[in-house]
């Protein structure tokens, strides 16, 4: 057992390393000589448990994904409701992004990064569908127990939610007195779960989009 854990802990020590050697300089930018370096431990070590750099870097985007992932699922046992899930899960998530900065920069960055910036094997596309789906599934249950509309997709609405939590988190990498708390969570789903409008009409000029139009801007 004494063996598992030490494995463990220099597996996690050289992921440590390498995340601020990757945030500091880019991945392109940075050596395996960088990382043995900064973890203190040497090259067949860390070739014991990665294959390569970019094994390596893949590691890390696979980590901040799946921990949300693990996250999001937590966190929504925790909800009674649709409403409250929501909540859970946008606190949690903020929680763990402001751990976790330069993890979280990390993988925003490999999700929009130019051939070359980022190894071609992450998956980063893949676990951000597979979360987004999670977000999903909960909004059609919502659907389906009346707590959220059918005016709108359960795309749209997924997309809402989400497209806010992710935009707060990445607001809070540039700006980092963004308060990322169980308070700003909270007004995060209630202005999703209630909406900004007052209550009245829409103005005349909100007509709906004809199919013509839908067609002229694809």
């Amino acid at each position: 057992m004494a063996t598992t854990i030490n494995h463990s802990g220099t597996r996690q020590h050289i992921l440590r390393a390498a995340l601020k050697s990757f945030a500091d300089r880019g991945y392109a930018a940075t050596s395996v000589q960088h990382i043995v370096g900064a973890a203190r431990v040497s090259k067949p070590a860390l070739y014991y448990y990665f294959k390569d750099k970019a094994g390596l870097f893949e590691a890390l985007v696979d980590q901040a994904h799946d921990e949300r992932y693990r996250l999001m699922q937590e966190a929504a046992r925790r909800g009674e409701g649709v409403t409250e899930k929501l909540e859970e899960i946008v606190a949690a998530i903020f929680d763990f992004s402001s751990r976790n900065r330069e993890l979280m920069r990390l993988a925003f960055a490999t999700a929009f990064a130019a051939s070359g910036e980022a190894p071609g094997g992450t998956k980063c596309r893949e676990k951000g569908r597979r979360n987004f789906e999670f977000i999903r599934a909960l909004i059609e249950q919502g659907q389906a127990s009346g707590e959220l509309t059918r005016g709108f997709s359960a795309d749209e609405l997924a997309m809402g939610i989400y497209g806010e939590l992710n935009s707060y988190v990445m607001v809070r990498l540039l700006v980092p007195d963004c308060p990322l708390n169980r308070q700003t969570a909270r007004q995060v789903v209630r202005l999703f779960v209630e909406g900004a409008g007052n209550g009245k009409p829409a103005p005349a000029w909100r007509k709906p989009v004809s199919a013509a139009e839908q067609e002229h801007e694809k």
